[in-house]
Formats: structure tokens, sequence, C-alpha cells
């Protein structure tokens, strides 16, 4: 899977040294998703040590990514135009936002967000996004062969791993899985 980051270099996936977690998200400055991502961004150190690259895809574009996605410590991809959401079979749906198990994590981010906004600390998403509000996240952990070890094709908006769910299925996967993704 061929992909630059919004900053502009080459993210290697599969990683020949490290299992790939690759979060599809939905766009630059979206409340639920930087909820999710700043849990994230929270365990990073611990992510990294389990042997793990985090890579997340957002359906915007680089330019729009940038001011949202600065003080990431992994890599972020800009695919304005979904080809590797189709590729990988990431779908939209109104569903995203009207699952009532949604709503408590919605009402939470905004709020959470509406905050950070007010202190200068975050910026609000574009009025207009091109691709949609009505996008639904996944994960896929990805061997150092390329091959989808696990996946989690979210059922609405905050559908997604923890990061203990994550670091479990790759401790899972290193267990059951040799050193270049094959059976052991």
């Amino acid at each position: 899977m061929p992909a630059d980051s919004a900053e502009g270099g080459a993210v290697p996936v599969p990683d020949p040294e490290r299992l790939v977690h690759l979060q599809f998200r939905r766009f630059a400055g979206c409340p639920v998703c930087h909820l999710h991502l700043r849990s994230v961004v929270r365990r990073h150190a611990e992510i990294e040590a389990a042997g793990i690259r985090e890579v997340v895809l957002f359906h915007s574009s680089a330019e729009e990514l940038r001011p949202h996605t600065a003080d990431f410590p992994f890599a972020v991809i800009a695919d304005p135009a979904q080809r590797l959401y189709r590729e990988f079979g990431v779908e939209s749906s109104p569903r995203s936002l009207l699952d009532p198990r949604a709503w408590g994590p919605v009402l939470w981010a905004i709020a959470r967000s509406a905050v950070e906004v007010a202190r200068g600390r975050e910026r609000l998403p574009a009025p207009r996004q091109p691709a949609g509000r009505l996008g639904l996240p996944a994960d896929l952990l990805i061997g150092l062969d390329g091959r989808v070890l696990a996946a989690k094709y979210g059922e609405h908006v905050y559908d997604q791993w923890s990061v203990d769910e994550l670091l479990r299925l790759a401790a899972a996967a290193r267990n059951s899985v040799g050193a270049r993704g094959t059976p052991a």
C-alpha cells in the first residue's frame, strides 16, 4: 500500500520490522476521532514498545489535516479521494451517528473539543467536509508480510479498538505468527 504522510514522507505499509495498526478515521478535526486518538497519543510509547507502528488515515486533504494532527507522534495519511478506504472496504453510513451507542461518545467529544477550542488548543473542523461526515471507523492489524492479521469494521462512529485491545491482538498475533507473518 504505497502512501505518503500528511507531512510528505513515505509511509511503509507493511513495515518490514513492526506490525502496523492501520486506523481509518473520518475527517480532519472530527471531535470523536480526536477523542479516540488522544488515548492513542497518551499511550504511544507503550504501543511502540509492543512492536506496533501506528498509521492513521483521514478522508481529508493534507493541508486540512496538518493543523489538527501536527502533535501526533505517528504517521497520518491524507486520503481525500478515499482510494484506500475503498481498497480496504471502509464504509460511510448514517448509522455512524444514528446508532444510540455513539451518542454518549459524540456528546462527550463535542463538549471536550468545545473546551479545547475555547482554550485555543484545537481548531474547529471545516464546516464543509467533501467526503462527508458519516464515515465509519476501521482498525486493521497488518503483519510484516502485508497480511491482515485482525480487523474491526466499526458499526458506529466510536466503535474501534481500544489501546488495550490493540495490545492484546498484537501479542496474540506474535504468538501465533512467525517473524515474517506466516504461521509459526
